[in-house]
């Protein structure tokens, strides 16, 4: 379903208006991909991934080591394929709030190289999120197979 504004558009209006499905489906990919290197780095490098989870004082690493590539496999699936897309977008953004709030708190760092490289991990989850509620208020769009399924 198209988005018309009430007034008179742009050419860019226009033309983002006419291929706004198309642009759905891109960004649930894009959107997506981060999710796809992360869990094939993690199941790359379980030890490692493992060990990252243990650096953050987590119980049970292992478990959650196992957990978040399975998120973020159902995650990579449901936006690219766009199935049940709002709620894998309400799950991206719990799930991508959760990674920030226990993995990069920028603040806790001492000044540097360390603190920087989490502050642009904080950004960049905090850009996710946001990607995350668009794709909630727009849903999978036409090319995507909760409107095949729903006709």
């Amino acid at each position: 379903m198209p988005f018309r504004a009430p007034w008179q558009t742009s050419r860019v209006d226009q033309f983002a208006t006419s291929i706004a499905d198309l642009l759905i489906l891109i960004g649930r990919i894009l959107l997506a991909w981060v999710f796809v290197g992360s869990a094939y780095g993690a199941l790359v490098n379980f030890s490692g991934s493992v060990g990252y989870f243990r650096s953050l004082n987590l119980p049970v690493p292992y478990l959650f080591t196992m957990l978040t590539v399975a998120l973020e496999v159902l995650l990579s699936v449901g936006l690219i394929l766009g199935i049940a897309t709002r709620y894998c977008a309400i799950l991206t953004f719990l799930f991508v709030l959760s990674a920030t709030a226990i993995a990069h708190r920028y603040w806790e760092y001492p000044a540097g190289s360390q603190q920087i490289g989490q502050y642009n991990h904080f950004l960049k989850n905090i850009s996710i999120m946001g990607g995350a509620l668009l794709i909630l208020a727009t849903g999978g769009g036409r090319f995507s197979l909760d409107r095949r399924l729903i006709g």
